[in-house]
């Protein structure tokens, strides 16, 4: 009730006709930079604070406007709290109309506009409003080609403009007809070029650095698939998520999926002393997915934590699901048949993830435990072990073409994970074989396995500089009939199509 009211009283202060006001600025203060350092660290009480001092003292400065957007952004993009979206949608309307009142002549003007519009975008994508997301991205990315040729060497463009760029490079081609009507183009490589020379030009103490770098190392390890240099740099002075939970949060995220649950654990563990860690159930469910790598069942304590403090729709089937595996795993039938029933019983199957999870429930059949245990050591970088454990399984055992596949996809991510290591690039072999087999025997089901298995094969290739070959496996991999997790699958290979298109157009060979 207070911050409604006070942006009410902020509101007359501004536009009392009876009123005079000195000229609009976007001034990025102390106060504004401390603010942004404060959301950016997802520390939201310090950030209202600072905003408030600037506001008080010169409440003329829209770029305070701005930077509070970042709080609805940030908060409702980690939490994805339905009810607090409701009541944070006023507060952005106002936003706008405040910074609808700037100076039309200042790159700014645009530049704030287009940032809020973005931010809109990426709240209504995690809220499953599609449409709503795609006129707020085409508005921001309007805006963002007005403003660069209004104002070609305002290098704040490149922020916007090169995360814009990136994303519409990586649409699938389910999804161009949208950016065609649209009148949107982008590149990946080019995209992640202006956000990496930013980068390169700036550092924290500069305006908007920290999304920046974000963005950069998410285009970068998703995008363009250098896994191995983000991750250095994740790990170098540039990077801190020293009592940052945001930055924490990114270094985690990137971790799991890098197959470093030993570092997510102890990233985790440090933030957790954070006052505010609390506040986002999302690392409980981080924490839950790094522990189940090592199959073991106190993952369910932090899962059941996630469902208990969540307050979205998102990830409540997939958090039933692992508690169901992970209790599969280690032979506790009676909890994972309860697990497996609660899936149906809540949460939404908008994520791949949710999705995959509903199907696991209505099948009524159980993953083959050794395979299983596998594929979540190998999730979490304990190749070895998965190893050991793959080659005392023999193939011809196996009973049924799904659990012939996932053993020979499981036994090739062993071999590419071992040939990606120093000096190990002779099991790369070995891992194309198994892949081909994973492809044979998968062939025409519903299982991701033979999706995947093209899809690495893909890596592989462009890995050893072979872009015939490697374009080949990710045309095949979007070939594929309909498949468990086909939007990320199929994502990840228009990316590596892509990006070994662009490497050939510009000779890097």
């Amino acid at each position: 009730m207070y911050i409604r009211a006070g942006n009410i009283l902020l509101f007359l202060m501004l536009f009392t006709t009876g009123k005079a006001v000195a000229a609009y600025t976007y001034t990025y203060s102390d106060h504004c930079a401390r603010a942004y350092n404060h959301f950016m660290a997802l520390h939201i009480a310090e950030g209202r604070q600072e905003l408030l001092l600037e506001k008080k003292q010169h409440p003329d400065n829209l770029m305070a406007v701005y930077i509070a957007d970042y709080e609805d952004c940030l908060v409702l993009l980690m939490n994805c709290n339905i009810e607090d979206y409701a009541q944070r949608t006023g507060k952005m309307a106002e936003r706008m109309q405040l910074l609808d009142r700037g100076d039309r002549s200042s790159p700014w003007y645009r530049f704030c506009h287009a940032g809020a519009y973005l931010h809109r975008a990426i709240i209504n994508l995690r809220f499953g409003e599609q449409y709503k997301a795609a006129l707020h991205f085409r508005k921001s990315f309007a805006l963002l080609r007005e403003n660069q040729k209004l104002f070609p060497s305002f290098e704040y463009n490149n922020i916007i403009s090169g995360l814009q760029e990136a994303v519409v490079g990586s649409l699938p081609d389910s999804y161009k007809w949208l950016a065609a009507v649209f009148g949107m183009k982008g590149s990946i490589k080019t995209g992640t070029d202006k956000l990496g020379t930013f980068v390169k030009q700036h550092n924290s103490s500069d305006p908007l650095y920290t999304e920046t770098l974000l963005y950069y190392l998410y285009a970068r390890f998703y995008l363009l698939a250098e896994q191995e240099e983000v991750w250095q740099m994740l790990n170098s002075d540039q990077y801190s998520s020293k009592n940052n939970l945001l930055t924490t949060f990114v270094k985690v995220n990137i971790a799991l999926d890098y197959r470093k649950a030993d570092d997510a654990i102890a990233l985790l563990r440090t933030a957790a002393a954070d006052p505010g860690f609390a506040a986002y159930p999302i690392f409980d469910y981080q924490q839950g997915m790094a522990l189940l790598t090592q199959c073991d069942t106190g993952c369910t304590f932090y899962f059941q934590r996630y469902l208990a403090h969540n307050k979205s729709d998102l990830f409540i089937k997939d958090s039933w699901q692992r508690m169901a595996l992970v209790w599969h795993v280690n032979g506790n039938r009676e909890k994972a048949v309860y697990c497996r029933r609660q899936i149906t019983a809540g949460g939404t199957a908008r994520l791949d993830a949710d999705k995959q999870a509903e199907r696991f429930a209505t099948t009524g059949m159980w993953p083959n435990r050794a395979l299983l245990q596998a594929r979540l050591l190998i999730e979490g970088g304990y190749n070895e072990k998965a190893l050991v454990l793959l080659q005392g399984i023999a193939k011809g055992q196996l009973q049924g073409a799904a659990d012939r596949s996932e053993y020979c996809f499981r036994l090739g991510r062993v071999y590419e994970e071992l040939a990606r290591k120093p000096g190990g690039g002779q099991y790369f072999k070995q891992a194309l074989a198994q892949y081909r087999e994973a492809m044979k025997e998968g062939a025409g089901r519903r299982e991701q396995y033979a999706a995947r298995a093209a899809l690495h094969m893909g890596k592989i290739y462009e890995t050893l500089n072979l872009p015939a070959e490697a374009l080949a496996m990710y045309n095949e991999c979007l070939n594929m009939p309909d498949h468990d997790f086909q939007n990320s699958i199929d994502q990840q290979a228009k990316s590596g199509i892509n990006r070994v298109e662009g490497n050939s157009s510009t000779g890097h060979q």
